[in-house]
């Protein structure tokens, strides 16, 4: 006897089941998905000691970051003043102090329309503390009419190297 072969039918592949976790998988996927969030600051690069480019009639202002603390400044005429000097508090930064400092300047009418400061930083001062200062420099919580917003400082950044400290001071005793 001789066999026929049976033609083999060829076997569908059934996705239905698939398909329905796919349906069901991507959506929770994506609502459990942590988007990473970048923030973006538009820096300035100092306008330097460039004649012509410098207005000496501006007042500028600037902070410095030193090791141990501080410096709130302002240069008018090409003649700097410190207006604030604000130390290390049990070896952090006073942050808290900064921003009432800019606030009090803020509200000085020379700088209510001020939108612009600088960031001069020693060399050895550490990123993060860089980022919370432009952080501080730029707003700050207040409250209106109830509710907790975030005011406007000094929004304009701009970053630069501080001046070392003897250099400066030879700077200021040279007439």
């Amino acid at each position: 006897m001789r066999r026929h072969k049976r033609p083999q039918e060829e076997a569908e592949l059934n996705v239905t089941s698939f398909m329905n976790l796919m349906i069901v998988l991507v959506p929770v996927l994506l609502m459990n998905m942590v988007f990473s969030q970048v923030a973006v600051l538009d820096l300035k690069l100092p306008k330097g000691d460039q004649p012509g480019l410098v207005n000496p009639e501006d007042v500028t202002l600037d902070v410095t970051i030193r090791a141990d603390g501080f410096v709130v400044s302002r240069t008018y005429q090409e003649q700097t003043e410190a207006l604030a000097t604000l130390p290390k508090k049990a070896n952090n930064y006073d942050y808290e102090g900064l921003s009432r400092t800019l606030q009090d300047i803020k509200k000085n009418p020379v700088f209510k329309e001020k939108t612009d400061i600088s960031l001069l930083s020693e060399a050895n001062v550490d990123y993060q503390t860089l980022v919370t200062v432009m952080d501080t420099v730029r707003r700050y919580p207040a409250v209106v009419a109830a509710s907790l917003v975030d005011a406007t400082l000094f929004p304009d950044i701009s970053l630069g190297d501080a001046a070392e400290l003897n250099a400066q001071a030879s700077a200021e005793v040279t007439p």
